[in-house]
């Protein structure tokens, strides 16, 4: 823009332009280069985002792979913190989560090192789970449950093998094949499978 009037205001602007040291210019110029390099960059927000939706893509492949194990075995349901979560929730529409809660207290128990604490959660597992007329009195047999009474004596991290495999059993004999047959697991091992057959066509 040039200006020959006396007064201009470009004129003015230009004259103090030229009047800057040159490293002031240079300054101004850098820092409008670095303002024009941050402007077109993707916000840090967006990006971080993107990142946390594809983990949370795998995870859920992982979950739909998982899903489908589930029915391979019992072992395999038992060994998914998911499933046994599933697990339980069909447990309760059957009125029997008292099995799988006294398999997990057992498995808890087992991890007791203090032989003090090992006594009273025996003490407690039993009153809750064992003795007849419980609270929460699982399906076991007369002679194991006067066998875990009188393990009771002297408790051991074992003292409830024989009561919690009998439970074990009839878990796995009895409600894990309906809980595969129930309309919420035909349900999500059908999303998972939709889930693995989309992954496949896009790789």
């Amino acid at each position: 823009m040039s200006c020959w009037m006396p007064g201009c205001p470009a004129l003015s602007m230009c004259r103090g332009l030229a009047a800057l040291p040159i490293t002031c210019l240079e300054r101004a110029k850098d820092l409008k280069t670095r303002l024009g390099i941050l402007l077109h960059k993707p916000e840090l927000g967006h990006k971080s985002g993107s990142s946390s939706k594809l983990q949370l893509g795998s995870r859920r492949r992982d979950s739909s792979q998982e899903v489908l194990e589930w029915r391979e075995s019992f072992d395999q349901l038992l060994k998914s913190k998911s499933g046994v979560n599933a697990f339980h929730t069909f447990l309760k529409t059957e009125f029997s989560e008292e099995n799988l809660d006294f398999w997990l207290a057992c498995e808890d128990f087992k991890k007791t090192r203090s032989k003090t604490k090992l006594a009273s959660k025996a003490n407690r597992i039993f009153e809750e789970f064992v003795q007849s007329e419980a609270p929460r009195e699982v399906n076991i047999d007369h002679e194991t449950r006067e066998i875990t009474r009188k393990n009771l004596s002297g408790a051991t991290s074992a003292c409830f093998n024989e009561a919690q495999a009998k439970t074990r059993t009839l878990m796995e004999k009895d409600s894990y094949p309906r809980f595969l047959k129930s309309a919420s697991y035909q349900d999500m091992s059908r999303q998972a499978a939709s889930r693995g057959t989309s992954k496949r066509s896009h790789t």
